[in-house]
């Protein structure tokens, strides 16, 4: 059997471009087809296939299923590293290989036996090929249908040759950067003290319908037209209201793509989208505060936090009261929504690359300040830290250029590709490692269904009483979370018996709905001696039923999110133990 290391391609070390990143999800398969399937879910506009990599054994038998996704934002490669990484410690999972992830024994039993994972590491090829190029910014995919679209707009391209579309500064009377003294090449806020030259900063390329004066102001989405996690269908609002929301929801075949898959895998339990940066993960709930929200779904996602705080460092926020852009108005139309709101999964995202911790600046709180409120102190402690820990690559130098349009210009300047939307080359796998004990911890949390205790009993005149427990012995409830408890899909668990030949059902409904069963978990359960008991609904359901004749009876547990077990009994002359089985 190959091993794993030596499948490979470096993604831990480098960030992958497509072709490669294709090739290791295929080596996988080829090494281990009985725990790697590779299928594609879609294709982006310029043909690029989406890659869904289901890990496990009998990858067709449904059962609680986790879900990992990256790269929804063209610029934040590091997640498909982190996202493959994650994939590799679940393939040593089930190799048996030393325990990864500092996973103990039961655990990785666990993750092997009675989990299904599902990981997408590119969501959008298209965008992160420009990237990973010519370092031009792509907010998701490098594409722009936008009808009547005629204000001037920045075309983001590059104009030297030099293969790269960073920025361009061009000396203004009214600029508001000057160049730091330190740091030639680091531009820094104006101040009222500062005596010039002064400069506009501008991104490299053109301006289209450029009327000769007017040059208008840059945005991320000046030159595409949706910002993939702005697409989806929960809460999705159109433009004005929601920049980046695209045409309708699901319009972008990548987002359409997830959504069907997801819609019809109602086992998906829980769901991590790796962004970048910043260091943070960010819970639900997007439109509600903590007092607002369910409060064991609170619970659960405080569980995952002290893991996040643990093994990575990072802090866990709530999107709508730490991660608005605008006070109190919600973003809508995100993946992390549509996953937990609608689909019922534990849903959220980790900001990867806990640059500002890295560079040595205050980590702000509320945490999207981090982004929104930054001084000139600041760019020279980042500049500080380029060169001592970085080999400089986000300043650099900026070289005349006679710009078509513009004039006298300067091209080049900063490159936050390495070092501040990603993290170094060196810097990955210490990255990787980290997310992975967070997420295959996460993963460990499924419901867990299971018949236990079956038995025939003597009737007498040829009559069997068949009885035992369904339960749930997994963290947690066969529903999930309380949001989800009312989804019209997720149905409660079912019981049902099947006699076979020479059996037949005397008495009982062949089909029970036992209904929901708790999960033994619970973050909000009393930890000390001052008032400790077990709170939670009891997990388990008995059930029984009378049967005639004798023979082969079966009995079947299910639910659309926990998928069946089964186990069998012999009745009448001869019989049997009951032997458990999934299906």
């Amino acid at each position: 059997m190959p091993d794993l290391d030596s499948l490979s391609l470096g993604f831990r070390q480098r960030y992958l471009p497509f072709s490669e990143l294709e090739s290791q999800l295929f080596a996988w398969q080829r090494a281990f087809p009985e725990l790697v399937r590779v299928t594609s879910i879609g294709r982006s506009v310029e043909g690029r296939d989406l890659w869904l990599m289901t890990i496990g054994r009998d990858p067709e038998r449904t059962r609680p299923a986790a879900w990992v996704d990256a790269n929804i934002h063209a610029s934040e490669l590091c997640g498909s590293s982190v996202a493959l990484a994650i994939a590799e410690d679940a393939l040593r999972v089930h190799l048996g290989a030393a325990a990864p992830a500092e996973l103990p024994a039961h655990l990785v039993s666990l993750l092997r036996d009675d989990v299904l994972l599902y990981v997408l590491a590119r969501m959008c090829p298209d965008g992160a090929e420009r990237v990973l190029g010519s370092a031009r910014f792509v907010r998701s995919n490098p594409r722009d249908r936008r009808q009547g679209y005629s204000a001037p707009h920045w075309r983001h391209e590059d104009v030297d040759g030099d293969g790269l579309a960073l920025l361009m500064r061009r000396q203004e009377t009214s600029g508001d950067y000057v160049q730091s003294a330190e740091f030639p090449g680091l531009m820094l806020p104006r101040r009222i003290e500062d005596p010039g030259p002064y400069f506009a900063l501008y991104p490299e390329g053109f301006v289209e319908g450029w009327d000769g004066f007017h040059v208008p102001p840059p945005s991320m989405l000046s030159d595409n037209d949706t910002d993939m996690n702005r697409n989806f269908p929960h809460g999705w609002r159109a433009e004005p209201h929601q920049a980046g929301a695209g045409a309708f929801a699901t319009s972008e075949p990548e987002s359409r793509a997830v959504t069907e898959f997801a819609s019809a895998h109602p086992e998906i339990f829980a769901w991590l989208s790796l962004h970048t940066f910043g260091g943070v993960y960010i819970r639900p709930s997007g439109h509600l505060g903590d007092k607002q929200m369910d409060q064991s779904d609170l619970a659960l996602f405080h569980q995952i936090a002290e893991w996040g705080e643990r093994y990575a460092g990072y802090p866990s926020v709530s999107g709508f009261e730490e991660f608005t852009y605008e006070p109190d108005k919600p973003l809508c139309g995100d993946l992390a929504a549509f996953a937990y709101e609608q689909r019922g999964a534990a849903g959220f995202v980790c900001e990867l690359w806990d640059f500002w911790k890295q560079a040595g600046l205050e980590v702000k709180r509320p945490f999207v300040m981090n982004y929104l409120r930054r001084t000139r102190e600041d760019a020279l402690t980042i500049a500080r830290w380029d060169q001592a820990h970085n080999a400089g690559r986000i300043v650099g130098k900026w070289r005349a250029f006679e710009h078509p349009q513009l004039g006298a210009v300067e091209v080049g300047g900063y490159d936050p590709r390495i070092g501040i939307w990603n993290p170094p080359p060196e810097r990955i796998d210490e990255v990787c490692q980290a997310q992975a004990r967070v997420f295959l911890r996460l993963a460990a949390l499924a419901p867990r269904l299971r018949l236990l205790d079956f038995a025939a009993g003597d009737e007498g005149s040829g009559l069997t009483r068949i009885s035992g427990t369904v339960e749930n012995i997994g963290y947690l409830p066969t529903y999930v979370l309380g949001v989800a408890r009312s989804l019209p899909w997720n149905e409660p668990v079912r019981v049902e018996i099947e006699p076979g030949p020479g059996v037949e059902l005397r008495a009982g409904e062949r089909v029970r709905r036992v209904g929901h069963l708790e999960g033994w978990g619970g973050y909000h359960k009393w930890s000390t001696p001052v008032f400790a008991r077990s709170w939670n609904d009891p997990p388990r359901r008995r059930v029984d039923w009378v049967v005639k004749g004798a023979g082969l009876v079966r009995v079947r547990a299910a639910s659309a999110r926990l998928g069946a077990v089964e186990t069998a009994i012999e009745v009448g002359a001869g019989r049997r133990a009951a032997t458990e089985a999934p299906v």
